[in-house]
């Protein structure tokens, strides 16, 4: 229980859920938790909860909103500069939305908040992983990537919108965003991998709409539980068993072979390059 004694581990989506779940089991074992809210209440009750699990080790809150590149970018610098290094950095926030909503700064949100905070977190937070012993990078993805494929010409489904076809398609750019980054990482001391939760009782959904909220909500009373859904995350953050596995998709603690599209290479890169830019446009 005491793995993660003098760790460092920074969350996006930690204050319910999976997220939620997986920070107060890593606290649990030790690691200093600091975290990324939207909201200050949310913040607030999580930071309760964290410090009556975990007390004394300064667990910190950071208010952004994620769905915006520059709040991604100002929060990213925000932590790089409070923290000398980080063990592990956890992206986890997302969110599935019923009708197609578009950023201030010109951005699908579903996109924009499931794919675009992941890159740019990292993106300001890989020195301070590179600063760790074995810094790890866990990113939140899903099964539903399977069905997906990416329009290149159509990224962020601006045409004939369908909020799961988003969901999904910003699922499968999860699993992308691995796959290169770990390229990326490689002969480095940090790993960077992804994984399924599973079907979660969560928040998620919650705030899709007037026709899809209440439809996950019925389909939420057949959903595992978020300390379930927390499992792998856990696992892939604190376990040594995983120590030096890079670019891979897990499921239930096992390595599980994702869909062709979620292999293909050419496509990892293409998406990296299109996410520079839109970070370097704001």
């Amino acid at each position: 229980m005491a793995m993660m004694q003098g760790k460092i581990v920074a969350a996006t989506g930690a204050t319910s859920g999976v997220g939620e779940k997986a920070v107060e089991a890593l606290a649990r074992q030790g690691a200093r938790i600091v975290f990324v809210a939207r909201d200050r209440t949310r913040a607030d009750a999580t930071l309760r909860r964290l410090e009556a699990l975990a007390p004394g080790l300064n667990h910190t809150a950071h208010l952004a909103d994620l769905s915006l590149m520059r709040e991604a970018r100002r929060v990213g610098a925000e932590i790089a500069a409070a923290e000398p290094r980080l063990d592990a950095l956890v992206n986890n926030a997302g969110a599935l939305f019923s009708d197609c909503r578009v950023t201030a700064e010109g951005l699908e949100r579903t996109f924009a908040l499931n794919h675009m905070s992941y890159f740019l977190l990292t993106a300001a937070l890989i020195d301070r992983l590179k600063a760790a012993r074995a810094g790890r990078i866990v990113s939140t993805a899903s099964r539903a990537h399977r069905s997906a494929v990416l329009d290149f010409n159509d990224l962020q489904c601006r045409k004939g919108y369908f909020s799961f076809r988003a969901y999904q398609r910003s699922k499968l750019a999860n699993v992308l965003f691995t796959r290169e980054l770990a390229r990326r990482l490689a002969g480095s001391s940090v790993t960077a991998n992804c994984f399924h939760p599973g079907f979660v009782a969560s928040r998620f959904a919650d705030e899709a709409g007037a026709l899809t909220a209440p439809l996950a909500g019925v389909a939420k009373w057949f959903a595992i539980s978020p300390e379930k859904g927390a499992d792998t995350l856990v696992y892939l953050v604190s376990s040594p068993e995983v120590g030096a596995v890079s670019g891979k998709y897990f499921a239930e603690r096992k390595v599980e072979v994702p869909s062709r599209a979620a292999r293909d290479d050419a496509a990892a890169q293409r998406l990296w390059e299109i996410s520079e830019k839109l970070a370097a446009s704001v």
